[in-house]
C-alpha cells in the first residue's frame, strides 16, 4: 500500500520549477540587503498583501516572535484566541524570549474573536498593577478550528476595538493564502486592516523552507534588527527565495483543489459510525474530527491508521487532525475514507469484546 500522508501540509515538497529556480537563483549577502532573489520576494510579497515592506524569515513561529518583539516590551500583555498557534504550538517563545504575557479570549468556531471579548481583555495603560495591552494576536486561517477563514468583516471588527484602545494587531496568516481562495476575497483584503501579517511559504504553497512578514517600512526596520538577534539572518537567502516567487506565481490558484479534498474526505469521515465532526464547517484544507470512547484515544487511532499506512495527527486526546495538500488527491482521499473505515470498525469491535 502506498502511504497516505494527512499530518500536515508542511509535508509537501517543492515542485520541478521551484528546484530550477533554486539552482539558477541569483544570489548576495542578504544580511547586507544584497540578495536580489529575496528582495524581491520581500516586494512581491508586500505589493499583494497591500504593505509597504516584507521580510523573509526562516518559519512562521520565527515570524510571529519578530512581530512580539517588534511591537511589544517586557512585561506587555498580548491577546490572543485561546486556540490560537502562537498559544499552543510555538515553544512559549512569546513569554519565554519576547516577555510578555498572553491573554486568551475564547475562539468562535471558525477561529473568530468575539469583538466583545476583546475589549473587556483589554487593560489600558498607567495602571502600575497590571501590564498594558500592547498587541492583539489574530489567526487566519485558524489551525485548531479545522483550518476556519476569517472574512474581511471579521478582522476589522476585532481591529476596530483593538485600535480604538491604542493597540496593534498582529495577524498569524501561516495559511493566508487558502483563506483568500476559500473565501474567493484577494489576500490583501483580509490583511487591510491588521497593522502586520506574516505567511507560510512552506506549507500548501509547497516550497521548502520559509515565511515572510509584512508591515510598514518602520515596523519591518524594527523587525529586521530582532530577525538579526534570533539568528535569523540567514546570507545567500536567494536560493529560498527564488522557490518562493515561483510559488507566489503557480501555487496559490491550485489551492482550492486541496479544498475540495478536504470537503470529500470530511464527508466521508462523517459517516464513519464512531466519528463525529460537522463537513459543512470544512472551509479549506484542515479537517479536525472527535473519537468516540468506542474507538478509543487519538492514540489508539493513530497508531492503528499508521500501520495501514494513513499517517495522522492529533490535537488532542479525543481528535483527529487531516490535512490535504498536492501530494494528496481524489484517489487518495477514496483510499484513506476506506482505510480509517476499516481501522475504526475493528477498534471497535476488539473494545466491545473486552
Amino acid at each position: 500500500m502506498s502511504v497516505i500522508d494527512l499530518r500536515s501540509d508542511t509535508v509537501t515538497r517543492p515542485t520541478d520549477a521551484m528546484r530550477r529556480a533554486m539552482a539558477e537563483a541569483e544570489v548576495g549577502d542578504d544580511v547586507f540587503k544584497e540578495d536580489p532573489s529575496v528582495n524581491r520576494l520581500q516586494e512581491r510579497a508586500a505589493e499583494m498583501l497591500g504593505k509597504e515592506a516584507g521580510l523573509l524569515m526562516a518559519s512562521g513561529t520565527m515570524s510571529n516572535l519578530v512581530a512580539i518583539l517588534a511591537h511589544c516590551r517586557r512585561g506587555d500583555e498580548i491577546v490572543m484566541g485561546d486556540q490560537a498557534h502562537i498559544f499552543w504550538n510555538e515553544s512559549g517563545g512569546a513569554s519565554g524570549l519576547a516577555g510578555v504575557q498572553i491573554r486568551l479570549v475564547p475562539n468562535g468556531p471558525q477561529g473568530e474573536i468575539d469583538p466583545r471579548d476583546l475589549a473587556e481583555a483589554i487593560r489600558p495603560r498607567g495602571n502600575i498593577h497590571t501590564p498594558p495591552t500592547t498587541l492583539v494576536c489574530l489567526e487566519n486561517t485558524h489551525n485548531r478550528c479545522s483550518g476556519g477563514a476569517l472574512t474581511p468583516q471579521d478582522t476589522r471588527r476585532v481591529a476596530d476595538v483593538a485600535h480604538a484602545a491604542g493597540v496593534r494587531v498582529h495577524l498569524d496568516g501561516a495559511r493566508l493564502f487558502n483563506a483568500a481562495v476559500a473565501l474567493e476575497v484577494p489576500a490583501r483584503e483580509l490583511v487591510r486592516e491588521v497593522d502586520d501579517v506574516s505567511f507560510c511559504l512552506s506549507k500548501a504553497l509547497s516550497c521548502p523552507v520559509g515565511s515572510v512578514l509584512c508591515g510598514s517600512q518602520e515596523f519591518i526596520d524594527e523587525a529586521l534588527r530582532w530577525r538579526k538577534m534570533v539568528g535569523g539572518g540567514m546570507r545567500q537567502a536567494g536560493v529560498l527565495a527564488a522557490a518562493g516567487l515561483v510559488a507566489l506565481d503557480s501555487m496559490v490558484d491550485r489551492l482550492a483543489e486541496d479544498h475540495a479534498n478536504a470537503r470529500k474526505l470530511a464527508q466521508g469521515l462523517a459517516n464513519i459510525d464512531g466519528l463525529s465532526l460537522g463537513p459543512d464547517r470544512i472551509q479549506t484544507n484542515i479537517v479536525i474530527f472527535d473519537i468516540d470512547e468506542s474507538v478509543g484515544t487519538a492514540g489508539d487511532l493513530i497508531g492503528a491508521l499508521s500501520r495501514e499506512d494513513v499517517l495522522v495527527s492529533s490535537p488532542g486526546k479525543h481528535s483527529i487532525r487531516m490535512v490535504t495538500h498536492r501530494h494528496v488527491d481524489g484517489t487518495d482521499i477514496d483510499e484513506a475514507l476506506g482505510r480509517t473505515s476499516k481501522v475504526v470498525g475493528g477498534l471497535r469491535a476488539a473494545r466491545k469484546g473486552q
